[in-house]
């Protein structure tokens, strides 16, 4: 197989490890993040009717990437509304995951609601992105490392449900993040995380991402290269926000 990066931009082939983000890059699970984001934000703004209703844009423009929480907080932000943080079990009566509005309304009650929705529309099963698998599959064959950082709570679920997980010896998730204390993307620390724990410097890593958030985190960090897959954020945007190169799928790499 050849690289088909520029000479100006060294190869993935020349890295030592891939550190891959999961919702969107390797799974489709991106777009069923968006969808619960949506029925949660909706169902909750019909208890505000000062405020403007969800839009496509808010997904990206306040949610995408970022833990679940820091998501919560960012979007109402935009809206002008403070909540207070809550407990771990607010949000999870029986019935909650519907679009009523939330029993418990606090920033921890709407992210685990929408974790609800989330698991809902998940345990149907995950089907990978083929080019992923085969870049995924390239990378492995050149004898490179490989872990998955994820900002979700869920990745060794996505993984499962997938058929991914056997490949993947170290992720870094949500769980991971707040047991350890590492600030989520767009800090770099998650990916320097599993950087440390692949034994690896974080120059000889490459990070894939397709959130705005997750390549900001990236280009902040000392990472071989930034390889931005753009699955709506937009090839621009990605550049912007510090992609070393963007793809519209992975195998265009192979």
């Amino acid at each position: 197989m050849t690289d088909v990066l520029t000479t100006q931009t060294p190869g993935w082939t020349t890295a030592s490890a891939i550190l891959f983000d999961l919702d969107g890059v390797l799974t489709p699970t991106a777009t069923v993040h968006e969808q619960a984001w949506k029925e949660l934000f909706e169902g909750y703004l019909t208890t505000r009717p000062d405020v403007p209703g969800y839009r496509e844009e808010d997904y990206f423009d306040h949610i995408d990437g970022k833990p679940r929480f820091d998501g919560v907080r960012d979007f109402l932000a935009s809206r002008g509304i403070v909540l207070p943080e809550g407990s771990a079990s607010d949000g999870t009566e029986a019935g909650s995951s519907t679009g009523a509005a939330p029993r418990t309304e606090t920033v921890q009650g709407l992210g685990n609601r929408k974790n609800q929705v989330f698991n809902d529309i998940v345990s149907a099963g995950v089907e990978p992105f083929e080019g992923s698998v085969r870049f995924l599959k390239a990378a492995l064959d050149r004898g490179l490392k490989v872990a998955v950082v994820s900002s979700s709570r869920n990745a060794p679920a996505v993984l499962k449900a997938a058929g991914l997980n056997g490949h993947f010896e170290v992720v870094v998730d949500g769980v991971v993040a707040a047991a350890k204390g590492l600030p989520g993307k767009p800090s770099p620390a998650t990916y320097n995380y599993a950087a440390q724990l692949l034994g690896l410097p974080s120059e000889e890593c490459v990070v894939v991402e397709d959130a705005v958030s997750g390549v900001q985190a990236g280009h902040a960090g000392t990472f071989h290269s930034v390889i931005g897959v753009d699955r709506g954020a937009g090839r621009q945007t990605l550049l912007d926000a510090g992609a070393t190169r963007v793809v519209n799928d992975l195998q265009e790499l192979l």
